[in-house]
């Protein structure tokens, strides 16, 4: 497995691959991998004959006061796991290899930004929108793979690819949890003992949600009430957000009469958090 810096590099042998008949997958993270980046990576093992692993904190998509400077980084870690699970090629560039000097050129879109992390983080989905479009212009995947936690991420490229025409298949691939529940996450080292298991609070809120959707609820008012008030039970505690919303255009609705998502995000301490569900899943593995 190689570890790569630039756009050349990576376009080099992505080049020879394609020449040898050979299918790319992407699997584009911010690094510090845990089990559920090793499932994407699986996934694209799996489904192409070459794996790409971008590792690149993309500070286009951090506002002024969030966690840029402190996310964890640690490539050594990142590349014993992803050449366990089989990658073939690191792409780790710098910042200035992505964005040089003049850059001045960006991808946004309205609609589905406009709720839920959009609400919060009014910069995000521009720099991930911007980000994820040059990774695909960069290595040209056959198919690119995310995960369901970051569902509205998830949703917004979807329809980028759409709208913009992009031959890429994007493959949503389910939450890895821990034992106990908590959604895995980079920002899970953020937390101290007492906040990690305060943290299952998520969890517990998406299980009691997804378990009501399951016995015939459908008012949305009901389901999240339910969840706020369990969330809240938590001291450590503090809600972002808590909503129900079509899961194509991420627009709330008042009933579940739809494939809907459930999503939240919830600060334990100083630690911003998300976790969800998806109606379409339940009875196939719940609120996962």
């Amino acid at each position: 497995m190689n570890i790569v810096k630039t756009v050349a590099e990576v376009r080099e042998q992505v080049k020879k691959w394609k020449s040898e008949g050979l299918s790319v997958g992407l699997v584009p993270t911010m690094g510090y991998l845990h089990d559920g980046h090793a499932s994407l990576m699986d996934a694209s093992k799996r489904d192409n004959d070459r794996t790409v692993v971008s590792i690149f904190v993309n500070p286009m998509q951090f506002g002024p006061t969030e966690d840029l400077d402190s996310y964890p980084r640690d490539l050594e870690h990142d590349s014993k796991i992803a050449e366990e699970h089989g990658a073939d090629l690191i792409f780790n560039p710098e910042p200035e290899e992505m964005y040089h000097d003049n850059f001045s050129s960006f991808v946004d879109m309205t609609v589905l930004t406009e709720e839920l992390c959009g609400l919060s983080r009014p910069v995000h989905f521009r720099g991930v929108c911007t980000v994820v479009t040059k990774l695909f212009n960069i290595v040209q995947p056959d198919r690119a793979y995310f995960g369901k936690k970051d569902a509205q991420q998830l949703a917004v490229i979807r329809h980028m690819v759409d709208d913009l025409n992009m031959d890429i298949e994007i493959i949503g691939c389910p939450i890895v949890r821990e034992a106990d529940g908590l959604a895995k996450s980079s920002r899970n080292t953020y937390l101290n003992a007492e906040e990690r298991k305060a943290a299952l609070i998520l969890s517990q809120a998406a299980a009691l949600g997804s378990k009501l959707v399951q016995n015939g609820e459908t008012d949305c008012t009901v389901i999240l009430n339910a969840m706020k008030e369990k969330i809240q039970t938590e001291p450590l505690a503090r809600i972002d957000y808590v909503k129900i919303v079509d899961a194509a255009t991420m627009q709330q609705i008042t009933v579940v009469d739809r494939p809907a998502l459930c999503a939240m995000a919830v600060y334990i301490g100083k630690t911003r958090l998300i976790d969800n569900f998806f109606t379409e899943d339940i009875g196939n593995g719940g609120a996962a």
